[in-house]
């Protein structure tokens, strides 16, 4: 089987705004084979630039465009495929933008070499360890404590047994921090895990005394407090807070999150497939496991990404909690035929061969870019 063509689709809503939302535009990977098969990926980060990645002409030996790297290439030869690619963006790619580009074509690769074998893509990495996860509610904060409550309430009412609130107004004073959470935590009542996506607003020591004040209303971790370059300060903080730490989000190399484990103390990783792989993310969750550490996914996009994800935290032990995106883009409920619906809370692994899931051409159609 070869490689016939890699292609970068960009889509995208009507209205983008500046809100932390990744469901207002996207970019697929699709992988398409001499053998009739095809694979699909998702990439989370800036979509035109990825697809200028990935269709960029050839400039010479170790810069070259990965569509170019890619061609006639194997592509159940997942991680042969992945040292080509790397060799080919030496000069470009070796961090941010290339490797996020290279993390969606490394789900299209997996999602072929699951059609190819007729089984799950969990299964390729030996799993699974479990088949379906609690889900937590993520969404953007309110624009104020009082949209907070109300949100916090409807989720709630909904069954979520967790609730992450993310981004927004978090981070500009002190007492509206305060406020949110507050807020959050009425609206979702005591029986439901509250989380606190602050979103890189804070200095360790600010950080520190947010997850103090925070503490009083039983927070389940606070996440991305603080700038993912500042592994000294996440050493400091996690050293010292009463509540757990979670980030991982902004990576996409292994030793980046081996950095975080080690010297920053994160008491929870969170590779998204989107921006590192599949494969960076399985084995991100085996060396957690190894430092006694937890590990869940980051997923704010479509259904691609969230099978993706499944698939990871499947192969990895002590996968037990889903970051379930409540976006209401089209982008994230309409782009796969599969809905990803919740029992009990609780979803469940695609088992049908690949990533197991269909892509909806007709919104794929109306929200194009070309």
């Amino acid at each position: 089987m070869k490689i016939t063509r890699v292609s970068a689709i960009v889509l995208r809503l009507p209205t983008v705004t500046t809100a932390c939302d990744g469901t207002q535009d996207t970019c697929l990977i699709k992988i398409e084979t001499d053998e009739g098969l095809t694979g699909w990926g998702e990439v989370d980060s800036a979509p035109t630039v990825v697809k200028a990645i990935v269709e960029a002409p050839h400039s010479h030996k170790i810069c070259n465009g990965l569509a170019n790297a890619l061609e006639g290439a194997d592509p159940r030869a997942v991680e042969v495929c992945m040292a080509k690619m790397f060799s080919a963006a030496n000069y470009y790619g070796r961090t941010g933008v290339g490797r996020h580009a290279m993390a969606g074509i490394n789900q299209a690769l997996w999602d072929i070499a699951g059609k190819a074998a007729q089984c799950p893509v969990y299964r390729l990495f030996g799993g699974p360890f479990q088949t379906r996860f609690r889900a937590y509610c993520s969404i953007l904060f309110g624009d104020t404590p009082e949209q907070t409550y109300e949100l916090a309430r409807r989720y709630a009412d909904m069954g979520f047994s967790a609730i992450k609130f993310g981004w927004g107004p978090m981070g500009r004073d002190e007492a509206v921090d305060i406020a949110l959470v507050r807020e959050a935590r009425r609206g979702a009542g005591d029986d439901v895990d509250l989380l606190v996506d602050a979103g890189q607003v804070w200095d360790w020591k600010t950080g520190l005394k947010r997850a103090q004040q925070f503490d009083e209303f039983g927070i389940f971790w606070l996440e991305e407090p603080l700038s993912p370059d500042d592994i000294a300060g996440y050493a400091q903080l996690c050293a010292h807070s009463p509540v757990p730490i979670a980030c991982g989000e902004a990576e996409s190399l292994l030793a980046d999150f081996e950095r975080l484990l080690d010297e920053g103390g994160l008491d929870w990783v969170q590779p998204d497939p989107g921006r590192c792989g599949i494969s960076t993310m399985v084995e991100v969750g085996r060396r957690a496991h190894l430092r006694h550490r937890k590990v869940v996914n980051h997923s704010f996009k479509s259904g691609i990404t969230m099978a993706a994800s499944l698939h990871g935290l499947a192969a990895v032990p002590d996968g037990s909690l889903f970051e379930y995106c409540m976006s209401d883009s089209p982008l994230r409920h309409e782009l796969t035929h599969e809905k990803f619906e919740l029992t009990d809370g609780y979803i469940h692994i695609p088992e049908a061969p690949g990533l197991g899931v269909n892509i909806n051409q007709k919104t794929v159609e109306k929200y194009r870019v070309e």
